[in-house]
Protein backbone atom coordinates (compact mmCIF):
# COMPACT_ATOMS: atom_id res chain seq x y z
CA UNK A 1 0.00 0.00 0.00
CA UNK A 2 1.36 3.40 -1.02
CA UNK A 3 1.88 6.04 1.63
CA UNK A 4 -0.28 9.13 1.30
CA UNK A 5 0.83 12.73 1.36
CA UNK A 6 0.45 14.69 4.59
CA UNK A 7 -1.59 17.86 4.30
CA UNK A 8 -0.26 21.09 5.83
CA UNK A 9 -2.19 24.34 6.07
CA UNK A 10 -0.48 27.72 6.13
CA UNK A 11 -1.84 31.21 6.49
CA UNK A 12 0.87 33.25 4.79
CA UNK A 13 1.06 37.03 5.07
CA UNK A 14 3.41 38.54 2.49
CA UNK A 15 4.86 42.05 2.55
CA UNK A 16 7.25 42.21 -0.42
CA UNK A 17 8.59 45.74 -0.50
CA UNK A 18 10.89 44.96 -3.44
CA UNK A 19 7.94 44.08 -5.72
CA UNK A 20 5.27 46.13 -3.89
CA UNK A 21 3.23 42.98 -3.34
CA UNK A 22 1.15 42.78 -0.16
CA UNK A 23 -1.32 39.92 0.31
CA UNK A 24 -2.58 37.16 2.55
CA UNK A 25 -2.72 33.60 1.21
CA UNK A 26 -4.39 30.50 2.62
CA UNK A 27 -2.18 27.64 1.42
CA UNK A 28 -2.82 23.92 1.41
CA UNK A 29 0.43 22.05 0.87
CA UNK A 30 0.67 18.31 0.31
CA UNK A 31 3.95 16.93 1.68
CA UNK A 32 5.02 13.82 -0.21
CA UNK A 33 6.10 10.93 2.08
CA UNK A 34 9.67 11.21 0.76
CA UNK A 35 9.80 14.98 1.28
CA UNK A 36 11.46 16.57 4.31
CA UNK A 37 10.13 19.51 6.32
CA UNK A 38 13.09 21.51 5.01
CA UNK A 39 12.11 20.99 1.36
CA UNK A 40 8.43 21.67 2.00
CA UNK A 41 9.29 24.95 3.70
CA UNK A 42 11.59 25.91 0.81
CA UNK A 43 8.55 25.44 -1.47
CA UNK A 44 6.51 27.75 0.78
CA UNK A 45 9.30 30.34 0.71
CA UNK A 46 9.41 30.02 -3.09
CA UNK A 47 5.69 30.79 -3.12
CA UNK A 48 6.29 33.86 -0.95
CA UNK A 49 9.17 35.14 -3.08
CA UNK A 50 7.29 34.78 -6.37
CA UNK A 51 3.71 35.21 -5.12
CA UNK A 52 1.09 36.01 -7.73
CA UNK A 53 -2.65 35.45 -7.86
CA UNK A 54 -2.17 32.57 -10.34
CA UNK A 55 0.89 30.93 -8.71
CA UNK A 56 -0.01 27.48 -7.42
CA UNK A 57 1.54 24.39 -5.89
CA UNK A 58 1.82 21.37 -8.19
CA UNK A 59 2.40 17.67 -7.77
CA UNK A 60 6.19 18.16 -7.92
CA UNK A 61 7.76 14.98 -6.53
CA UNK A 62 4.67 12.94 -7.44
CA UNK A 63 4.67 13.84 -11.15
CA UNK A 64 7.73 14.20 -13.37
CA UNK A 65 5.81 16.51 -15.74
CA UNK A 66 5.03 19.15 -13.11
CA UNK A 67 7.24 21.50 -11.09
CA UNK A 68 6.90 22.35 -7.42
CA UNK A 69 5.05 25.56 -8.34
CA UNK A 70 3.80 27.09 -11.52
CA UNK A 71 1.96 30.10 -12.77
CA UNK A 72 -0.16 29.72 -15.88
CA UNK A 73 -1.72 32.42 -17.99
CA UNK A 74 -5.42 32.47 -18.82
CA UNK A 75 -4.87 30.21 -21.86
CA UNK A 76 -3.14 27.54 -19.75
CA UNK A 77 0.37 28.28 -21.01
CA UNK A 78 3.03 28.10 -18.29
CA UNK A 79 4.47 31.53 -17.51
CA UNK A 80 6.57 30.57 -14.46
CA UNK A 81 8.04 27.17 -13.50
CA UNK A 82 9.68 26.87 -10.06
CA UNK A 83 11.74 23.91 -8.83
CA UNK A 84 13.16 23.42 -5.33
CA UNK A 85 16.26 21.31 -4.85
CA UNK A 86 18.71 19.94 -7.38
CA UNK A 87 16.93 18.92 -10.60
CA UNK A 88 19.01 17.34 -13.35
CA UNK A 89 19.84 19.32 -16.48
CA UNK A 90 17.30 17.40 -18.61
CA UNK A 91 14.47 18.44 -16.30
CA UNK A 92 15.66 22.06 -16.33
CA UNK A 93 15.94 22.02 -20.15
CA UNK A 94 12.46 20.54 -20.45
CA UNK A 95 11.11 23.25 -18.14
CA UNK A 96 12.87 25.95 -20.17
CA UNK A 97 11.10 24.69 -23.28
CA UNK A 98 7.68 24.63 -21.63
CA UNK A 99 7.69 27.86 -19.58
CA UNK A 100 8.43 31.52 -20.15
CA UNK A 101 10.54 31.73 -16.98
CA UNK A 102 12.18 28.98 -14.94
CA UNK A 103 13.56 29.39 -11.43
CA UNK A 104 15.52 26.74 -9.56
CA UNK A 105 15.95 27.30 -5.83
CA UNK A 106 18.83 25.07 -4.76
CA UNK A 107 19.75 24.37 -1.15
CA UNK A 108 21.90 21.93 0.75
CA UNK A 109 25.35 23.44 1.16
CA UNK A 110 28.17 21.36 -0.32
CA UNK A 111 25.76 19.02 -2.13
CA UNK A 112 24.34 22.02 -4.02
CA UNK A 113 27.83 23.18 -4.95
CA UNK A 114 28.58 19.75 -6.42
CA UNK A 115 25.20 19.69 -8.21
CA UNK A 116 25.80 23.15 -9.72
CA UNK A 117 29.23 22.15 -11.04
CA UNK A 118 27.59 19.17 -12.75
CA UNK A 119 24.77 21.09 -14.48
CA UNK A 120 26.29 24.54 -14.89
CA UNK A 121 27.62 24.29 -18.45
CA UNK A 122 24.27 23.14 -19.86
CA UNK A 123 22.05 25.38 -17.73
CA UNK A 124 24.04 28.55 -18.48
CA UNK A 125 22.96 28.29 -22.14
CA UNK A 126 19.26 28.44 -21.22
CA UNK A 127 18.25 32.11 -21.49
CA UNK A 128 14.98 31.90 -19.51
CA UNK A 129 16.41 30.07 -16.47
CA UNK A 130 17.61 31.55 -13.21
CA UNK A 131 19.25 29.55 -10.44
CA UNK A 132 19.24 30.74 -6.82
CA UNK A 133 21.26 29.09 -4.05
CA UNK A 134 19.94 29.48 -0.52
CA UNK A 135 22.59 30.30 2.05
CA UNK A 136 23.91 27.32 3.98
CA UNK A 137 21.62 26.37 6.88
CA UNK A 138 18.57 28.33 5.69
CA UNK A 139 16.58 25.25 4.63
CA UNK A 140 17.24 23.57 7.99
CA UNK A 141 16.15 26.70 9.87
CA UNK A 142 13.00 26.90 7.74
CA UNK A 143 12.25 23.25 8.49
CA UNK A 144 12.01 24.16 12.18
CA UNK A 145 8.98 26.36 11.35
CA UNK A 146 7.00 23.44 9.90
CA UNK A 147 3.76 22.56 11.66
CA UNK A 148 0.56 20.95 10.37
CA UNK A 149 -1.19 24.31 10.80
CA UNK A 150 1.01 27.40 10.38
CA UNK A 151 0.59 31.15 10.53
CA UNK A 152 3.59 32.62 8.75
CA UNK A 153 4.70 36.14 7.98
CA UNK A 154 7.11 36.89 5.15
CA UNK A 155 8.79 40.24 4.68
CA UNK A 156 11.00 40.87 1.65
CA UNK A 157 13.20 43.93 1.44
CA UNK A 158 16.43 44.71 -0.38
CA UNK A 159 16.86 41.18 -1.70
CA UNK A 160 16.45 39.42 1.65
CA UNK A 161 13.37 37.68 3.04
CA UNK A 162 12.43 37.00 6.64
CA UNK A 163 9.97 34.25 7.52
CA UNK A 164 8.52 34.10 11.00
CA UNK A 165 5.72 32.61 13.05
CA UNK A 166 4.38 33.38 16.50
CA UNK A 167 6.23 30.41 18.02
CA UNK A 168 9.63 30.81 16.32
CA UNK A 169 12.28 33.44 15.81
CA UNK A 170 12.45 34.92 12.30
CA UNK A 171 14.55 33.09 9.73
CA UNK A 172 16.59 35.29 7.40
CA UNK A 173 16.34 33.81 3.91
CA UNK A 174 19.37 34.87 1.92
CA UNK A 175 20.46 33.57 -1.45
CA UNK A 176 23.11 33.88 -4.12
CA UNK A 177 22.19 34.18 -7.78
CA UNK A 178 24.19 31.43 -9.49
CA UNK A 179 22.63 32.23 -12.87
CA UNK A 180 20.41 35.14 -13.84
CA UNK A 181 17.86 35.02 -16.64
CA UNK A 182 18.99 36.75 -19.83
CA UNK A 183 17.75 40.33 -19.79
CA UNK A 184 16.90 40.21 -16.07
Amino acid sequence: MALKSTIYKAELQIADMDRHYYADHALTVARHPSETDDRMMVRIVAFALFAHERLEFCKGLSDVDEPDLWQKDLTGAIDVWIEAGQPDERRISKAAGRAGQVTVIAYGGKASDIWWQGVRSKVERLRNVQVLLLADGVATALGQLAERTMRLQCTVQDGTAWISSADHDPVAVEWTVLKARAGA
